[in-house]
């Protein structure tokens, strides 16, 4: 006997009841997102700190943290652990109700013990495809950084490295040591 899934449209999971849980929107196929553990939620804020205190020093763009959906398309909304919007792509606080209509600039993921790697894959997959110029996936169990240009082509660095995306966030960097601190 074959079953069918409900789709949902990003509008219609906007106008949902809060019932404590995250969700992603995946060509219109709702998937609950089970809460971060605390080192996750640390690693994000490492990341997210560090950006959002050199973004906002030099009037660069915009940080958000993890609770924000991106809307990729009608049926697909992406929430990243943590993102940044060129100053030129930010609407005024008020003006964007709802989700942000597109991709975000850069998006960071943190790998959580519950995730697969082909699930990250296909998240890094989709932000590309979307248009994020690069999606930094910080790996906690390996303590190393893989920032994703395309899908073919990503660097790896490790704790003696230095994670920088100047292209993105002029002037930006971080010893990658400092996010699993």
């Amino acid at each position: 006997m074959a079953t069918t899934k409900e789709l949902v449209t990003a509008e219609e999971l906007l106008c949902m009841p809060d019932d404590g849980f995250r969700y992603e929107l995946i060509r219109g196929e709702l998937r609950k997102m089970p809460p971060a553990g605390t080192d996750h939620g640390a690693y994000a804020e490492n990341v997210s700190f560090s950006l959002s205190a050199h973004a906002r020093e030099h009037n660069l763009g915009r940080m958000y943290i993890a609770e924000t959906g991106f809307r990729l398309a009608a049926d697909h909304v992406r929430v990243p652990d943590t993102a940044f919007i060129r100053r030129e792509r930010v609407k005024p606080t008020g003006e964007t109700p709802g989700f942000f209509p597109g991709p975000p600039d850069l998006a960071v993921e943190v790998i959580s013990p519950s995730d697969r790697y082909s699930e990250v894959e296909e998240k890094v997959a989709d932000w590309l495809d979307a248009g994020t110029q690069a999606v930094v996936v910080v790996d906690p169990r390996r303590r190393t950084v893989k920032v994703h240009r395309s899908v073919t082509d990503a660097a790896v660095l490790t704790e003696d490295d230095t994670l920088a995306v100047d292209d993105i966030v002029p002037g930006w960097t971080m010893p990658v040591r400092e996010i699993f601190e």
